[in-house]
């Protein structure tokens, strides 16, 4: 076998390899996002979530893919560790597919009409219709389907090309010799192994294998051992993907190789061992690329068979080997965002969901510790607000990376959509952040300057303080449910805010002339307002995005404008609930001349 050859056996190779790829994405494109939430939400049945493993990594040929899968919804908390092993041990079965693939290309060149079931035909075929498809269609699933055809067609003339240049290893003396020593089980093991790890694709192993049995000198002796071989090597990448994940994601990855390993010495043993007994004349069998196939499928299946029904056994014992930590860290939200689903928009952009709702919560809870500072003041809550505004702006730091690598994926309008209410959200959130510590800073001022509110003062604080949680409350339900509904009543809300603010400032302008408030406390009562307000601005600015995102009108602030010039009954029953609910002391009526039927036209939000 001279240069030439193994420059064709490794161009072959690379063929093989790409063509692998090309059917997966285009699979994978034609399927949709729906394969991958499929698989992270409909595991909760071990036996489901073998067959979900398996059909998964048939549709998209890699069982790498699928586990690594498995590992980022493990470390993203969207499945179970004891989920996940069932979803492995179908990827170890379903990457097998590939094989009965490539023994298509056993079928050889025929004469007459049959020539149309060769190998060279279909190969061509699938080409030719392919790359029309890729070039002359404009929808999206045609073309996938024609990557789908390419690739196949890559991965054909990739076998061909190495079945040819390993066509003179049949006369090879020492080709023979080397596989003499390779149906010694523990070195053929080893070398499929070896093999696999280093090209990291167990798919790429058994293909050259079946390319070697066209030679006719590959018996079962031979390819027993290196398809045991193979299994094992084909965890490693595996293991790799899971290098600094989570405890589980690490142990997820473990189950490939504990499966594999325990199939291996389950299955050989039992093999060898019968063997020993009563010599199988199986062992002599010449090989061909469909026995190949069935072998590596027969292999598979009975390791599965026997792990199947001892998931919760396997389970303990991979606890058992790696071990949880004495001190568990709990980790970040934004922890969540995995790298790993970059390329599944439709599972990145909920997990940007998840990831917003707690900063939206973060916000929350900065803005009700700094509205406590003014009545009940302590250093350690003010430093609180402060370390939760830089907590904040980590958020929005992470999920705005996050979102932009999302980007370079392909999307359809309701992911860009997505994609644009959630980078809108998180700067709207973090400025909300931002003016809680403003607050929290004015209140700290007072103290340190020894300035107070009059009565009246604090009692109109208190009014415009709850319209403005409860402004935010809605806000950030309206975000978190997705419902413009109440992204609506969001909008009054600005409008009773804006009045209350004039007229405090107006009432307060009173009391100065009074003598009841002093200059210094008017300057901190006129930057509390001015905060409020703020808050006001950016609740508006999420609620219109998430009305915006649903109409499908991108131009915010000009359907801000028209909404604000068009207000509807709706508005202004809403807002005339708003007026009563909310009002300063001096103005408040009787409870009982409120009108109840008014009141239901906008529940309070807990109420929602």
């Amino acid at each position: 076998m001279g240069i030439l050859n193994v420059v064709a056996l490794l161009g072959g190779l690379a063929l093989f390899l790409y063509g692998i790829q090309l059917m997966g994405d285009g699979l994978d494109m034609v399927a949709g996002n729906k394969v991958q939430l499929i698989l992270a939400r409909l595991t909760s049945n071990p036996v489901k979530g073998i067959f979900l493993g398996a059909g998964v990594t048939a549709l998209i040929q890699s069982s790498t893919a699928t586990s690594v899968m498995a590992i980022g919804f493990v470390n993203s908390g969207l499945m179970e560790f004891y989920n996940a092993i069932s979803i492995v041990l179908g990827a170890i079965v379903g990457t097998s597919i590939t094989g009965w693939i490539v023994s298509l290309s056993s079928l050889g060149h025929s004469t007459g009409w049959m020539s149309l079931l060769s190998t060279t035909f279909i190969t061509g075929l699938f080409a030719t219709i392919g790359i029309l498809l890729v070039k002359f269609s404009k929808s999206k699933t045609v073309n996938s389907v024609g990557t789908v055809l390419l690739g196949f067609a890559v991965l054909m003339y990739g076998m061909i090309a190495m079945s040819d240049s390993v066509s003179p290893l049949r006369e090879s003396p020492v080709f023979m010799s080397m596989l003499t020593k390779v149906s010694n089980p523990l070195i053929g093991i080893l070398v499929g192994m070896l093999f696999t790890a280093v090209i990291q694709s167990s798919s790429a192993a058994v293909g050259i294998l079946q390319a070697l049995s066209m030679t006719g000198a590959i018996s079962f002796s031979v390819a027993y051992p290196l398809v045991l071989g193979i299994a094992i090597g084909a965890a490693v990448p595996v293991l790799i993907s899971a290098l600094g994940a989570s405890l589980n994601a690490k142990r997820t990855a473990f189950v490939h190789l504990f499966a594999d390993v325990a199939g291996v010495v389950i299955c050989g043993t039992l093999f060898y061992v019968f063997n020993s007994i009563f010599h199988f004349s199986v062992m002599t069998l010449i090989m061909t690329p469909v026995t190949i196939a069935l072998l590596n499928t027969v292999f598979r299946v009975a390791s599965v068979a026997f792990l199947a029904p001892a998931i919760r056994l396997v389970e303990k014992i991979i606890c058992f080997i790696l071990k949880d930590t004495p001190v568990q860290v709990e980790a970040n939200d934004w922890d969540l965002l995995e790298d790993r689903f970059i390329q599944h928009p439709t599972l990145a952009l909920d997990q940007c969901r998840t990831v917003l709702t707690s900063m939206g919560r973060k916000v929350r809870t900065g803005v009700n510790d700094a509205l406590t500072l003014l009545r009940n003041y302590s250093d350690d809550l003010y430093q609180k607000v402060k370390d939760n505004e830089n907590n904040v702006d980590q958020y929005e730091d992470r999920i705005g990376n996050y979102l932009l690598k999302i980007t370079s994926s392909e999307l359809t309008a309701k992911e860009n959509g997505d994609v644009h209410k959630y980078l809108h959200a998180i700067t709207d959130l973090e400025r909300i952040s931002d003016y809680s510590a403003k607050i929290a800073d004015s209140i700290k001022e007072m103290r340190e300057e020894q300035i107070g509110f009059s009565e009246g003062g604090l009692r109109e604080l208190e009014v415009i303080e709850r319209t403005v949680t409860d402004m935010l409350d809605m806000t950030l339900m309206a975000l978190k449910e997705d419902d413009p509904h109440i992204a609506k009543r969001v909008r009054p809300f600005r409008e009773r805010i804006d009045t209350l603010s004039s007229e405090m400032k107006a009432r307060h302008v009173l009391r100065l002339r009074q003598g009841i408030c002093s200059r210094q406390s008017g300057f901190v009562f006129t930057e509390l307002i001015t905060s409020f307000e703020r808050i006001a601005g950016h609740c508006t600015s999420i609620a219109m995005v998430v009305i915006e995102i649903d109409q499908n009108a991108f131009d915010k602030h000009g359907y801000v404008d028209a909404e604000m010039q068009e207000k509807d009954d709706e508005y202004r029953a809403i807002l005339k609930t708003y007026n009563r609910r909310y009002k300063l002391p001096e103005l408040q009526q009787k409870e009982d001349q409120v009108d109840s039927a008014e009141e239901s036209v906008m529940p309070r939000p807990e109420e929602s």
